[in-house]
């Protein structure tokens, strides 16, 4: 199944697939409530995600999908390409990641790998055992530069992607908490945990980071960054 909200990109991407006799395409979506509610009805067994996606990210979409169908494998396809997203989406349940100029065949192959319950990272076919010591590898390289590096990869949960997507709309923790029908401290407490797991030091840095990584797009915000608590 392929989920991009880009026309073109996604007819490209089917005809491509259609091309190999092994790989049946089952189903697009162009956002992730849609992916969702299709993953849900025809169960694939590899969904090519884009990250940058209105309504819900592919972060979200990815941790949502393997929650509620653990075999999914899920290639992540992206424009914002660097080690610390990598880790993101793995850490988000992707299978494979990579950037949208991909080679037809590079992505095929992926495909079947990561079909094979196997995992893709930085051109390395890993297994289950091998993705966790690159996990560990990873951690153990930054660690030194990074406190709390553990949280720093981890995903942000589907609350915590709401809040970041209201704060960098402008709303302040008040106006989030009145949005989301939660305590004002209960919006403090989940500011202090994104700040924590994406390494940075405010709220409008945070903003920043997920713009720049596309986990949230410019036309779903209709606000200043960095409004008042």
């Amino acid at each position: 199944m392929i989920v991009d909200d880009h026309p073109l990109f996604l007819q490209g991407l089917r005809k491509v697939l259609r091309e190999a006799e092994d790989i049946v395409v089952i189903g697009a979506a162009q956002d992730g409530e849609q992916a969702l509610l299709m993953a849900q009805e025809l169960t694939p067994d590899v969904v090519l995600l884009d990250i940058n996606l209105p309504s819900m990210n592919g972060m979200q979409v990815a941790r949502l999908l393997k929650a509620d169908l653990p075999s999914v494998a899920i290639i992540m396809l992206t424009a914002y390409h660097d080690e610390n997203q990598v880790l993101h989406a793995v850490r988000a349940g992707a299978s494979a990641y990579y950037p949208k100029d991909v080679t037809v065949d590079t992505l095929l192959e992926a495909i079947r790998q990561v079909n094979e319950g196997l995992y893709v990272i930085e051109e390395n076919i890993l297994s289950k055992p091998e993705l966790a010591e690159w996990i560990t590898e990873r951690f153990e390289e930054i660690g030194a530069f990074w406190e709390g590096v553990e949280d720093m990869f981890m995903p942000l949960s589907g609350r915590e992607m709401e809040i970041l997507q209201l704060i960098t709309r402008g709303m302040s923790n008040k106006e989030v908490a009145l949005q989301l029908s939660i305590s004002h401290q209960t919006v403090k407490n989940h500011m202090t945990s994104i700040l924590r797991k994406l390494a940075v030091n405010d709220r409008t840095q945070a903003a920043v980071y997920a713009l720049r990584k596309g986990w949230i797009r410019l036309q779903d915000t209709d606000g200043e960054l960095g409004a008042p608590e």
